[in-house]
């Protein structure tokens, strides 16, 4: 905890110049000590309290976050690669198949192009 700079020997002196005796003057000094210390200690939890100090962000705080952010980035990128190819495969596939299909609707009408022709 911090403390503000007090010269208990000086206090004790001036109060014994003051006509105070030696037990007396024990007992004051010790008393303001602990005053002294108790008004720190409510002035940092109200300092706390009205700055919200338990929730500043730190520079580990912020350098952490962005790492993790670097981190999420790289792995969105990495799906979107993923799915990127994906997208390619399927397309090439459609392909394929739409291809397929309309060399078998050719061969079909014209077999029944020869078919009719030859009939005629």
């Amino acid at each position: 905890m911090t403390t503000i700079p007090f010269d208990t020997l000086q206090f004790a002196a001036d109060l014994m110049q003051g006509g105070f005796s030696e037990a007396q003057d024990t007992a004051m000094t010790k008393a303001v000590t602990k005053v002294q210390q108790d008004s720190l200690a409510t002035v940092i939890e109200q300092v706390k309290h009205d700055y919200q100090l338990d929730d500043v962000a730190t520079k580990r705080d912020i350098r952490e976050l962005e790492l993790k952010i670097e981190l999420v980035k790289s792995e969105l990128k990495r799906d979107i690669e993923t799915v990127r190819k994906e997208i390619a495969e399927t397309k090439a596939d459609l392909i394929r198949w739409v291809v397929g299909v309309g060399l078998l609707q050719i061969t079909i009408i014209a077999g029944l192009l020869l078919k009719v022709a030859g009939t005629i």
